[in-house]
């Protein structure tokens, strides 16, 4: 990561922080009096091949001790009322910028993957992760909404791992590879643009290799 992305990162996380903060203490109380405690879903996921950290979201589903692996439609119970206007919305990522002022994450890059996924792919993630992890990114403007439909016909764990592993990690990391070849605080811009437009952004150039 460049200077000038991680100043921009800093900078970017305060303010949205100082705006939202009013936003993100009403929906943890809504959590809290609609779902109870906790409030917040913590959840390892990666940001080098060898360094995880701790992810924050705000909860939107039922706590199952049991919980692993991405979610698909084996999970779709669990979800509450509060959690499906949340995760419509994306609010349920406004945690992560703590992630981001920590340097766990920027505000654009590749999604952090679970660990399982980064032992499975050793040699995609190797690439991938040679980006700092995002909130939003190409790979998740273009590609989400595929994912979503793909994992949500999917009726259990293992079916949802299956898909996912086989048609989910190659083609988002193509497309991860492709910011990576492309990346710049304007291109950062454009993506973040997109994300909060709700708008898929042209592809630029090709993945390196």
């Amino acid at each position: 990561m460049t200077w000038q992305k991680r100043i921009f990162d800093i900078a970017s996380a305060l303010f949205l922080l100082l705006v939202l903060g009013p936003v993100m203490v009403v929906i943890a109380a809504l959590i809290l009096l609609r779902d109870g405690r906790p409030v917040l879903y913590v959840s390892e996921r990666m940001k080098a091949p060898d360094a995880g950290f701790k992810l924050y979201k705000f909860r939107t589903m039922a706590h199952s001790s049991a919980d692993s692996g991405v979610s698909g439609g084996d999970k779709a119970a669990r979800v509450t009322a509060t959690g499906r206007f949340l995760r419509a919305k994306r609010l349920d990522e406004l945690p992560q910028l703590f992630n981001i002022l920590k340097g766990d994450l920027s505000f654009v890059g590749p999604r952090p993957p679970l660990r399982m996924y980064v032992e499975r792919f050793p040699a995609i993630y190797g690439e991938v992760l040679k980006s700092r992890p995002g909130i939003t990114g190409l790979a998740t403007l273009v590609f989400h909404r595929r994912e979503e439909a793909l994992l949500a016909d999917c009726t259990t764990a293992e079916e949802t791992d299956s898909v996912y592993s086989r048609r989910c990690v190659p083609r988002k990391a193509e497309l991860d590879l492709i910011y990576a070849a492309n990346q710049s605080v304007c291109y950062d811009l454009r993506l973040m643009f997109a994300t909060v437009f709700r708008v898929i952004p042209v592809r630029a150039g090709k993945s390196r290799g």
